[in-house]
């Protein structure tokens, strides 16, 4: 049986570019990440991504909307054994958030599309937020496109 974590692939669009956050790990390699992190019991996936986005980055569910229907699924290997993770894609709408990191995590970074592939080591996440990125610009670009879960 895999391990499940989830989370969201948090973005902001302030000043007109799509920025994605990046989380850097305090532990192992300190590979750069969305929020995310394993499900507990009786907790459904996405009340894992709330829960640990809240934990990891300190934004709440008034901070950012959701995209119901982007959600996306990663399969991998940690130390052999199998790995479940999924992201909703969402966006940070209040302004005045700012990241508040847990000790699981050094150091965060808004980047751009490049900048973010550029530190992320793991080919599906690079592939994740390139797909995320078109879906953003060609299907997300009005406001009435988001909602709220």
């Amino acid at each position: 049986m895999p391990k499940v974590a989830a989370g969201f692939l948090i973005f902001r669009r302030f000043t007109g570019i799509i920025e994605f956050l990046l989380l850097q790990t305090s532990y192992g390699e300190h590979h750069w990440t969305p929020p995310k992190g394993h499900t507990k019991r009786r907790e459904t996936d996405l009340q894992a991504a709330y829960r640990e986005t809240e934990e990891e980055a300190g934004f709440t569910e008034s901070d950012f909307k959701i995209f119901e229907n982007e959600k996306y699924v990663l399969n991998y290997e940690v130390k052999g054994k199998p790995k479940v993770v999924y992201y909703w894609l969402a966006e940070l709408t209040d302004e005045n958030a700012h990241v508040k990191l847990s000790d699981e995590h050094q150091d965060f970074k808004w980047l751009s599309l490049k900048e973010a592939c550029e530190l992320c080591k793991y080919e599906d996440m690079i592939e994740l937020l390139n797909k995320c990125q078109r879906v953003i610009t060609e299907k997300y670009s009005k406001e009435e496109n988001v909602s709220k879960i």
